[in-house]
């Protein structure tokens, strides 16, 4: 496969992506997959968009009342474009690295940065300096757009070169004060191929060093035009609002990318916490909503605690990110009448690629290949396994993953699919289960036992506001099951409270699948977007049964 000539003048990115024989294969079969040779995805979420739905309509929305048209966004995008290929010296091709709270400004420097033809490398504001030097240095960034209230971590960074220009605050560097309060006028796009790099995002780091994924510009165009457009729907009128960060692929696109595409509006929160998405929804009247499961979790509890937040304009909500029980899809349907949208993506191939909607939605299943998508469970010879087994899940689509300078490109890419490193079963009638992690995988005594399956059990118990089951190094069984439990207010964290939940484990599952040891502990270790970090549990040495460690000794199941 040959990449159409360039549009960038630093060739950085591209000369660090994988070799092509590395590359999972790419498929483009769905109608309307089929871009032109020079696209520029910004250009096409923002200029064409406004044309197409009219330049009055709303864009944004922030927390405090605030509104964006989509004129005003386009005129502000090319305010902001002009500074950068101006008086900053953006060229076509150089990384800059965007840090802030999500608003609607954080998005108007994402779009100016790519429509200006350089590759928008987001990262959450909660990172701290190390790691904030390791992405801006993995990335080769040379200029850094960040909120001026985050400003202090960045520059503690110390990231040789690295010239830093905040925005949002009230000095004469100030971005918004270089890019002026009058328009220059329309901004032209930069002459971008369609398969030059748009953004580096990188993985969350829930299995070690986070990886830097390069995606092209047809690649942002094709996330919205399979999950969105196929399963999501959605109309003009909707208004989108979320939880996560648009610093993370999951909420680019749910909160950016797939209303822009369709001409809708998103609220865009720097604080966006279950009680604050509770009172937004019914302020803003939002239709379409993305979270994780332990948000949606989170906002039940605070339903069933005399919250009186009006959900009644919601007819979409997305969970992603991390394994979605069965207990919370139930509980959310019993509660809005609403049937969850299961999904599962990587940032590797950006967004959403399997899930179910409306009546194809069922518990206990994430769903059908998105069309445009393709998926397949297979065995250790890299070939399919018949329905019913388990196995690796493998993707393939038009988003392909592409490392950037990252050995690991082999291990996610073989037999020419994108291997997730999650363990699923197909089910004869096409519907994809999720089973586990690859590497949440535990043997015990000879015994396999996936962690999430006794995860839903203990989240079954009243008691339990949330778990992670992990293995344990054990001198007899190999690994012992050990389960993390934050439980409610109230409930005593000791040995016989943890007696209880292993006894509830055991009458529901296989003796061997209930934990040998409880660990209650305040919070579960989560990255920056919510994903759960089990490596880091499964890294801590043990405690005994003081209310922080492991409570209750050791039992042969």
């Amino acid at each position: 496969m040959e990449l159409t000539p360039s549009g960038h003048a630093d060739p950085f990115a591209r000369d660090r992506l994988p070799p092509v024989a590395q590359w999972p294969r790419l498929v483009f079969e769905l109608p309307g997959l089929t871009y032109p040779e020079r696209l520029n995805c910004a250009a096409e979420l923002v200029d064409t968009t406004t044309v197409r739905f009219g330049a009055g309509r709303p864009a944004f929305h922030d927390g405090e009342g605030g509104s964006w048209s989509y004129g005003e966004l386009r005129e502000r995008v090319d305010r902001i474009a002009h500074a950068l290929s101006g008086g900053l010296g953006l060229r076509p091709g150089n990384r800059v690295l965007l840090r802030g709270p999500t608003s609607p400004w954080l998005a108007a420097c994402w779009l100016a940065v790519v429509k200006a033809g350089g590759i928008a490398v987001s990262v959450p504001p909660e990172q701290r300096a190390a790691e904030l030097a390791f992405a801006a240095g993995t990335a080769s960034c040379s200029l850094a757009l960040c909120d001026a209230g985050s400003l202090d971590e960045l520059r503690a960074a110390g990231v040789p070169g690295l010239e830093i220009v905040p925005y949002g605050g009230d000095g004469p560097g100030d971005l918004l004060a270089l890019a002026g309060r009058r328009s220059p006028g329309p901004y032209r796009a930069a002459d971008t191929a369609a398969d030059d790099v748009a953004l580096i995002a990188f993985t969350s780091g829930t299995t070690g060093r986070p990886k830097g994924c390069v995606h092209f510009h047809r690649d942002v165009l094709a996330a919205a035009d399979t999950f969105s457009a196929h399963v999501l729907r959605p109309r003009p009128d909707d208004v989108f609002a979320g939880s996560p960060q648009l610093a993370f692929t999951f909420g680019l696109g749910g909160l950016l990318v797939f209303p822009l595409r369709a001409g809708a509006s998103a609220v865009l929160l720097d604080r966006a916490g279950p009680q604050q998405l509770l009172a937004e929804i019914g302020r803003h009247r939002v239709s379409v909503l993305f979270s994780g499961p332990s948000v949606y979790r989170m906002m039940l509890r605070l339903l069933d605690g005399g919250s009186d937040a009006d959900l009644s304009s919601l007819r979409r909500c997305v969970s992603a990110g991390e394994h979605l029980p069965d207990a919370v899809w139930t509980a959310w349907y019993a509660r809005t009448g609403l049937r969850l949208i299961n999904g599962i993506g990587a940032t590797e191939l950006l967004h959403i690629f399997v899930a179910a909607a409306d009546a194809d939605s069922l518990p206990g299943t994430t769903g059908r290949p998105v069309p445009g998508w393709q998926a397949a469970v297979l065995g250790p010879d890299g070939r399919p396994v018949p329905d019913g087994r388990e196995g690796l899940l493998a993707v393939r689509g038009p988003v392909g993953c592409r490392y950037l300078a990252d050995g690991r490109q082999t291990e996610y890419v073989r037999h020419g699919w994108n291997l997730t490193g999650d363990r699923y079963v197909r089910e004869p009638d096409g519907r994809f289960r999720y089973v586990s992690r690859a590497d949440d995988m535990i043997v015990s005594a000879g015994h396999t036992i996936a962690g999430p399956q006794v995860e839903e059990v203990l989240l079954a118990h009243p008691d339990v506001v949330e778990t992670a089951v992990v293995g344990r190094p054990d001198p007899v069984r190999g690994q012992a099951v050990v389960a993390y439990a934050v439980v409610r207010k109230g409930v005593p964290r000791d040995a016989a409270t943890a007696a209880a939940l292993r006894s509830f484990v055991r009458a529901r599952l296989a003796p061997y699948k209930s934990p040998r040891a409880v660990v209650f502990v305040d919070a579960l270790p989560r990255t920056a977007s919510g994903k759960l970090q089990r490596h880091r549990l499964r890294d801590r040495p043990e405690h005994g049964p003081d209310g922080s460690g492991a409570a209750g000794p050791p039992r042969t199941a």
